[in-house]
């Protein structure tokens, strides 16, 4: 019994740093009425540059240095991180936040999934993507507790982080700003009317979200080190604390906090014994908050709190594709020309962009059709391409069969996922999506008894005795499997137009639009959404068997969590609603043939990430319809100046003069 009370303490470690991260999301949350999903990676910044200058006494700024002659004081490294998570905080209130507090959900997910990938690829850009070790504030030691003796220094965390709650619920409760805020959770309009500028709340909120978000990791961060893509995660158990708080309660963020904490210590401490199955050694850890996601959002989904403001923009608009054959043509010669004449690196590049338009593809049906955002697609990509490991070097399966048999398999687990789909959606979803994810991430895709470390091997394909493996001798990338992507690409596209022209698709435009007035003219919301996210896996499915063939074995980090969201960051960028916008989305995607070019001819690989992150921020704010919209924008006013001088030569058409005349009655 002693073991187990000794990691309970210990998990209140975690615990606090979940406490931090939580209040962080709560205090943006009731302000502007986002779901910060860069919590963690904005929170970590000064977390970073705290540790730097406890190692060698240098002030990492975002761009440049500034070297100390030695290493400051921990208190004035304290407060020298803390003042740049002050500034950090501002900026993200000013130039990220504030344009799209009354942006759609989309809009808004998209700017916050945009900074996380900002905030981590400048993390690992400016301190290295390794652990780095850390400092610890609080000094060890021990005390005695029910006879047992547990670390002190984790209580005293745990302390801390309670005495900030305390802060942050006497700042709700008693402070006329903290009144102000409240009021406009409720009705921005009515506590404009006292005199108060949500605006400037939100400003305060968010540097407070920052301080405490930073504080917290701080504190946390000795146990482990940092690594910029674990504490970048921690927002999705921090999203399950705020959920189980309802999205409003301090009091309960505190102790949900530490619950999670020192439950998960607990079940490392499971995963250890010798009766524990060895299937379950890896990553259940991770599962709990996806189970405690599912469960709130299941039972009280649609009784947690919204903001009392409006949204006043817009979806992006949704044109419906027509097929083209001509233009199709002229497309696959042009794309079958460059594969043929390309060297085998940029063939390579070319190959993986159309890879990944399919897996951006899955994004449009579910997002940009659907309305759902999800951001699991690559973990639907990769259920697909770890099966295919399985049915082709274990069952030796034929390998049209066993690419349809593992994208059946993605379909099913989009279903599956779907389920919550049918009480919540918008922000909601995001956060079911992405907690379910990371769960299948570190569960299955980081389960050494399911997914061996060194990788799990694809037998190359063969249609008719014809290989279509991708590689042979020093060739990355054999012109046979490019012409084979192409194809299946080409097929799945034309599929995807024949799909969202007809009646399936304008079913999808109407749950999009409105679900219960899609539901008052007898369309079944619920099956629709099922049909939507199995087809978007299914899809996510293909991309992920191509993917596998493409490397040949697969890991682990084929189909991270950030990997993910890199193409959502694209697709969104080139455009959610379209079949064009997909395409560019593969052209941008990392590893596409942009990114080959990027690093080849210019040698940026390294800040592909960061900047692909701030260009998707600006394009979030500045152009919400993405590239391909734009251009259809452009496209459209171009035709209607054409036909203007037409019309003030020849005069209106007798139809045109009807509706006129209609209109102007």
């Amino acid at each position: 019994m002693d073991t187990y009370l000794q990691f309970v303490v210990l998990g209140l470690g975690l615990g606090a740093v979940y406490i931090g991260l939580a209040n962080g999301l709560l205090l943006v949350y009731r302000s502007t009425g986002i779901i910060n999903f860069a919590q963690g990676a904005t929170a970590m910044w000064g977390a970073y540059v705290f540790a730097q200058l406890g190692r060698d006494g240098t002030l990492v700024l975002p761009i440049g240095s500034v070297r100390f002659p030695e290493p400051p004081a921990t208190w004035v490294a304290v407060a020298i991180g803390l003042l740049s998570a002050v500034v950090l905080g501002l900026i993200t209130h000013y130039l990220v936040f504030r344009p799209v507090r009354n942006a759609p959900a989309l809009a808004q997910v998209v700017v916050s999934v945009a900074l996380m990938l900002t905030m981590q690829a400048l993390v690992v850009i400016r301190f290295g993507p390794n652990n780095i070790p850390v400092d610890a504030l609080i000094p060890p030691g021990s005390v005695q507790l029910f006879g047992t003796q547990v670390s002190s220094a984790e209580l005293l965390k745990a302390a801390i982080m309670v005495t900030t709650s305390v802060l942050i619920w006497a700042y709700f409760r008693f402070t006329r700003l903290g009144a102000a805020t409240r009021a406009a959770a409720a009705n921005e309009r009515g506590a404009t009317l006292f005199g108060f500028s949500p605006d400037k709340l939100a400003a305060i909120a968010t540097v407070g979200a920052a301080l405490v978000g930073t504080l917290g990791v701080m504190l946390g961060s000795n146990l482990t080190g940092l690594n910029p893509l674990n504490y970048t995660l921690l927002v999705v158990p921090a999203l399950a604390v705020l959920l189980v708080a309802r999205m409003e309660s301090v009091g309960v963020v505190a102790v949900a906090a530490l619950v999670l904490g020192a439950f998960q210590s607990v079940v490392n401490l499971f995963t250890g014994k010798e009766w524990w199955p060895v299937w379950a050694a890896s990553g259940l850890d991770q599962v709990v908050p996806f189970v405690v996601v599912i469960v709130i959002l299941l039972v009280f989904g649609s009784k947690l709190p919204s903001r009392g403001s409006l949204q006043t923009i817009k979806l992006p608009d949704v044109t419906v594709p027509a097929f083209r054959p001509v233009a199709a043509v002229l497309v696959l010669v042009v794309l079958g020309v460059l594969l043929a004449v390309a060297s085998s690196t940029y063939r390579f590049g070319l190959t993986y962009s159309v890879i990944l338009m399919l897996l951006a593809l899955s994004y449009v049906v579910i997002t940009g059709y659907l309305g759902q955002i999800s951001l699991a697609q690559t973990a639907f990509a990769g259920a697909a391409g770890f099966t295919l490991s399985k049915l082709t070097t274990d069952w030796n399966m034929p390998m049209v069969l066993a690419v349809l048999l593992s994208a059946l398999v993605a379909a099913f687990l989009g279903m599956l996922v779907a389920l919550p789909a049918f009480r919540i959606r918008g922000a909601q979803l995001a956060i079911v999506t992405i907690a379910a994810a990371l769960a299948i991430e570190r569960f299955v895709f980081n389960n050494y008894s399911l997914t061996p470390a060194s990788g799990n091997p694809i037998a190359d394909p063969t249609l008719f005795g014809l290989n279509l493996g991708v590689r042979e001798g020093s060739e990355i990338a054999r012109l046979p499997f490019s012409l084979m992507v192409l194809a299946v690409a080409a097929f799945v596209v034309w599929a995807f137009i024949r799909i969202a022209s007809g009646d399936t698709g304008r079913t999808f435009l109407a749950v999009r639009a409105n679900e219960r007035a899609a539901a008052s003219v007898g369309i079944d919301v619920r099956r629709t959404k099922l049909l939507g996210f199995g087809l978007s896996a299914f899809i996510a499915g293909l991309a992920g068997c191509l993917i596998g063939y493409s490397a040949g074995q697969l890991s682990a980090e084929s189909f991270t969590v950030f990997v993910g969201l890199q193409v959502l960051a694209v697709a969104y960028l080139g455009g959610i609603t379209s079949f064009s916008g997909a395409a560019i989305a593969g052209v941008l995607g990392p590893l596409g043939i942009i990114y080959v070019l990027v690093h080849e001819v210019l040698e940026l690989g390294d800040y592909y990430a960061l900047i692909s992150g701030i260009a998707l921020i600006v394009t979030a704010i500045v152009n919400p319809v993405g590239m391909a919209g734009e251009a259809g924008r452009i496209a459209d006013r171009l035709r209607a100046r054409r036909r203007i001088p037409e019309r003030t030569t020849a005069g209106p058409r007798p139809a045109e003069s009807t509706r006129e005349a209609v209109g102007q009655a």
